[in-house]
């Protein structure tokens, strides 16, 4: 047991080199932990080098030269001095010349090094109406105050949650304006486990594809899909997964779809001609240099070839780094083809356990080509920004059949401010969260028509009518 405590110590403390996001207030934002880097976070700049080696949820206090100390707990749990509450705020006036400080005195008073506390303490001394709000006016103006001059800072260890929150609140657009209890429902929808084989196509900057491999713990299978030239991931990389957790992961085109299905993709053989395709374009321009060069008198080229050992040095030098290069390429080409070979290799079963859909483009063509992967009963979940285009998809897949159980719902939250009689919800808030389609594969049985069923059935007795007279 002491172990395992020592273990879960070392891994809830800042380490170097770690992604770990910042956190002042309601904003986020992801950096890597760096000696002598200088972060510039909310307008301040320091540097991270002081919280290696603290535990993770630590708030920070930015002291002069950008360094970190972490707060004291006196210090977080210090209350301001305000004895005195008005009933109402009927009679104070907003003039701005309540404040006797001036913006050249608080400037004053943080070169004199006091801490934002002081601050905030010295301008409440200052203040000619802070006595007569009420309690609550008290509190908002506290708060205000502390968010404006308190240099606090706290480090958080990367979550799907958080990364959600951050990218939401800083760049919605980069992840299609997903919001983080959508994306929760997503997970729970795609029945998202350990030791799974799960597909993903999204354009949501890496943000699902983490999540996804957050909820998976490194056991199982997560096959990227990806449009253009190769896969986005620079929200994966935030969430600071171990290295385990990239051996699970593959990727594979979407243009190749169709061509897999059909079974007339041939990764090897296209290779080859690209890698010998490229080999004769270099030779070809090896060759036409050397010509170009000996145009000139071949007194020129005796006195450069014979007289000039450097340059000849420098040449070969030239063309070992010429020869290192193409090895280096020729051995990321082979790697490339390797990983395809290895995503297709999982694909050709088609025994997938789930498929999750995020992306910027129409999602209806991407679903009907992607759910041919999936073993039956088998979930996926398909999300929009847009309504209209889900309705696309599930007229589909109704006309289409091999689906069970659509639905298509959208998510709706609310956040409420839960404090001493003023429990109210908050006045800003998301106004959607955008459109969910989800459903389950069935096995169909292609070889017997559509209406065989109906044929076999006996056609229901006519129930006879007595004649009677009337």
């Amino acid at each position: 047991m002491a172990a395992d405590n020592g273990d879960d110590d070392y891994q809830n403390r800042i380490k170097e080199g770690d992604y770990v996001v910042l956190k002042r207030g309601q904003i986020f934002k992801a950096v890597q932990i760096q000696q002598k880097k200088k972060v510039i976070f909310e307008k301040q700049w320091f540097y991270l080098d002081n919280a290696v080696g603290q535990l993770y949820n630590t708030t920070f206090e930015i002291a002069s030269g950008g360094i970190l100390q972490p707060q004291k707990v006196e210090d977080a749990e210090s209350s301001f001095d305000s004895k005195e509450a008005g009933t109402d705020n009927r009679n104070i006036v907003d003039d701005g010349k309540s404040q006797k400080l001036t913006r050249d005195d608080i400037e004053t008073l943080k070169e004199q090094g006091l801490k934002g506390q002081e601050i905030i303490q010295q301008l409440i001394e200052n203040s000619s109406t802070f006595r007569d709000k009420t309690g609550y006016a008290q509190d908002k103006y506290i708060k205000r105050k502390k968010k404006k001059y308190e240099n606090t800072v706290a480090i958080l260890k990367p979550s799907c949650r958080i990364m959600a929150l951050m990218y939401h609140g800083r760049e919605p657009g980069k992840i299609c304006h997903l919001r983080y209890d959508t994306l929760a429902q997503m997970l729970t929808l795609a029945n998202i486990h350990a030791g799974s084989k799960v597909l993903v196509f999204e354009t949501c900057a890496g943000l699902v594809l983490g999540a996804v491999m957050e909820r998976m713990g490194g056991y199982g299978s997560v096959i990227q899909m990806y449009p253009g030239g190769g896969p986005l991931r620079a929200g994966v990389e935030s969430f600071g997964f171990p290295a385990h957790f990239h051996d699970m992961l593959h990727d594979f085109p979407i243009c190749h779809v169709n061509a897999l299905l059909a079974g007339t993709m041939d990764t090897t053989a296209k290779d080859h001609a690209t890698d010998e395709k490229q080999y004769n374009m270099a030779a070809e321009k090896g060759q036409n240099q050397p010509e170009g060069e000996q145009q000139g008198n071949p007194e020129e080229q005796s006195m450069e070839t014979g007289d000039n050992p450097l340059q000849d040095q420098e040449k070969m030098e030239e063309e070992k780094r010429r020869e290192a290069r193409a090895q280096d390429k020729k051995m990321k080409l082979e790697e490339k083809r390797r990983k395809l070979a290895a995503a297709a290799a999982l694909l050709e079963g088609r025994n997938a356990d789930g498929l999750v859909i995020a992306s910027r483009f129409h999602p209806c063509p991407v679903l009907l080509g992607l759910l041919k992967f999936l073993a039956p009963s088998r979930p996926f979940v398909v999300y929009s920004q847009y309504r209209e285009t889900l309705i696309e998809c599930y007229t589909k897949l109704k006309e289409q059949g091999g689906t069970v159980n659509i639905q298509l719902t959208d998510t709706w939250l609310r956040h409420y401010q839960v404090l001493p009689n003023r429990t109210h919800p908050l006045l800003l808030m998301s106004g959607g969260g955008g459109y969910v389609l989800s459903g389950t594969t069935v096995a169909v049985d292609h070889s017997k028509p559509a209406g065989s069923q109906q044929a076999e059935e006996p056609a229901p007795k006519r129930q006879k009518v007595k004649d009677t007279e009337g």
